[in-house]
């Protein structure tokens, strides 16, 4: 795929599995494994000992119980995806999410997602602005691929998230936030909207600095062509971030999230600069993305901390590719990085990071960029697979914690294939396109699997 038919449509969502490349130059996804790249079958012991602590999902209240135990003690946990489209993977982070809001004090939830049309959904769970259902609040998630946050399993987490917060105070209410880097001009827009009501003075200088975006006509390949030419607003964006961090924060809870939003929105645009400038420079814009993503959560931990006065705890939803350490990856050996290995390498275990896993079923997804979503029949996992050994334990589904597990690390220590599918789905080419190799051990400290799954419920578009 090349950078201009990946960069197409303001990249409103990059293939998880991939980041742009040069110009004409065709990009293997990331951590892939060649055709002809063998993987170690798994030892007919593995499954055996893999069953001893494997704890069957059944739906009831002690799903989870020794994962959520062991998460709730954290700073951070990660929840992972193998695929965008899966039912499951939604509903099963929804429920984990919720427990460490309830017993562990976790505060903020933040999304593989943008900031703008989040921001939004923040003020309905936070029990303000003026949308009345999720369905409505989630209103302005209109960019490809609609159905990643506009579908009915997480509109159903936003609902129960709202009701959980209606319970408590302002300064003690879950924040929900989008930290990824795709939407200059939205963020751009917000952040006018919010001087202008607040600092008609800093509005104009700010405008004047955006200015510089406007000849794109909010078209971010556009701007990203235009960089390979040399043009930047680079330093506009800075300047804008840096006047809307001079603000005072508000002490009243509602007046400093929406100040707090200001912030995080001059931000993405600053973030959303340096992305587009990368990815059509050619070089490693998946690692400018992640650290941006993981930057926000920092952000978001700090601002809940100083509304609440308590610990920051975010949970953060991401698929795999981000959520699982990459130095226990291919990844690595194209020098990409990713949130989860940054939140190792700032908290230690104090970061917890937990991938979801399916050896079949059906997802959701389009077969090119910008295409309708469809269910796909996803092929049953490869002989060789991390999917392939947990369908060997023998449960339809079940939780797998892997940190302090000797039985769990000794059997997934070693490299293996693993599947990711992003918002694209191209069984035609599966090996290529859908796996690469890990070890596990390393990479997550437990997993989730389901072993046949199902697809998401895309919500009806606006």
């Amino acid at each position: 795929m090349t950078l201009n038919r990946v960069c197409a449509a303001s990249l409103a969502f990059l293939l998880a599995m991939e980041g742009c490349g040069g110009a004409g130059k065709s990009q293997a996804p990331l951590g892939a494994a060649s055709e002809t790249q063998g993987a170690p079958a798994s030892s007919g012991s593995a499954p055996v000992a893999l069953a001893r602590t494997a704890r069957p999902i059944t739906g009831g209240e002690n799903d989870y119980r020794e994962i959520v135990a062991a998460s709730g003690a954290t700073r951070r946990v990660l929840l992972g995806e193998s695929t965008h489209g899966t039912h499951e993977y939604y509903r099963e982070r929804a429920r984990i999410s919720e427990m460490l809001i309830r017993r562990h004090g976790f505060n903020a939830v933040a999304l593989e997602g943008d900031w703008a049309p989040i921001a939004r959904l923040n003020d309905y769970v936070r029990g303000s602005g003026n949308d009345r259902s999720a369905a409505q609040a989630m209103g302005e998630l209109t960019r490809f691929p609609q159905w990643m946050w506009r579908n009915a399993e997480f509109a159903a987490f936003v609902e129960r998230l709202r009701s959980l917060n209606l319970e408590r105070p302002a300064a003690e209410r879950v924040g929900l936030y989008g930290m990824d880097v795709y939407d200059l001009f939205d963020a751009a827009d917000a952040v006018l909207a919010y001087l202008a009501g607040n600092d008609p003075a800093r509005a104009g200088q700010a405008q004047k600095a955006y200015h510089c975006f406007g000849r794109y006509r909010r078209s971010t390949q556009a701007y990203g062509e235009a960089t390979r030419r040399g043009a930047s607003c680079r330093r506009q964006a800075e300047d804008v971030e840096a006047l809307v961090r001079k603000l005072p924060r508000p002490a009243e809870p509602v007046a400093a999230e929406h100040h707090f939003a200001a912030v995080r929105s001059a931000a993405s645009v600053t973030a959303a600069e340096a992305y587009f400038r990368a990815a059509y420079a050619g070089s490693l814009a998946w690692n400018v993305r992640d650290r941006a993503m993981a930057a926000t959560v920092e952000e978001i931990a700090a601002h809940q901390a100083a509304l609440s006065a308590r610990p920051g705890k975010v949970v953060m939803w991401s698929h795999n590719s981000h959520t699982g350490d990459a130095r226990a990856t291919y990844a690595a050996r194209r020098g990409e990085l990713n949130i989860g290995q940054l939140m190792r390498e700032r908290h230690g275990e104090a970061a917890f990071l937990i991938g979801f896993f399916s050896h079949g079923g059906k997802v959701l997804a389009a077969p090119e960029w910008d295409a309708a979503g469809r269910v796909y029949e996803m092929k049953p996992a490869l002989a060789g697979s991390h999917e392939a050994l947990f369908r060997q334990i023998g449960l339809p589904a079940f939780s797998l914690p892997i940190r302090g597990n000797t039985e769990a690390m000794r059997s997934l220590k070693e490299p293996m294939l693993q599947r990711a599918i992003g918002v694209i789905y191209q069984p035609q080419s599966e090996r290529m396109s859908h796996y690469f190799d890990a070890r596990m051990a390393e990479q997550f400290d437990a997993a989730i699997y389901f072993d046949r799954s199902t697809a998401v419920t895309p919500l009806p578009p606006r």
